[in-house]
């Protein structure tokens, strides 16, 4: 599978942004999908993920109750609602696929990534 992620920008503290992850291919809901972050200087963090049946959700506790991760099967598409965001958020973002039976927070467990899309909250 490949990903395409798309809508990230310059937002000041407290604005909101919407990442989409588009995939290719026809086996898009058989895939476990997060977004991951990458802030610089910093290790690639979890952030959430979404279960290939849409039944559970996973956060981080950094952006709990401020991000919401959904997905639309029929449109190979995951999304990333951003909210109440704060300079700290600062990052790369990207999205990723897995394979496995058992959704997952860990990094090296997905399988494809998407190539990152730029997310800069202003103070």
């Amino acid at each position: 599978v490949q990903l395409q992620a798309s809508g990230g920008g310059l937002v000041q503290t407290g604005g909101s942004l919407r990442l989409s992850c588009a995939a290719s291919g026809r086996t898009f809901s058989s895939y476990n999908m997060g977004w991951f972050r990458q802030a610089p200087g910093k290790e690639r963090e979890f952030v959430a993920a979404i279960s290939r049946s849409i039944s559970t959700t996973y956060y981080a506790d950094s952006v709990k109750g401020r991000f919401t991760i959904s997905r639309d099967n029929a449109k190979n598409t995951v999304y990333l609602q951003m909210n109440s965001l704060k300079p700290e958020d600062t990052a790369v973002y990207y999205c990723a696929a897995d394979w496995a039976a058992r959704l997952t927070t860990r990094v090296y467990e997905y399988d494809y990534w998407g190539q990152g899309t730029q997310v800069t909250v202003s103070s």
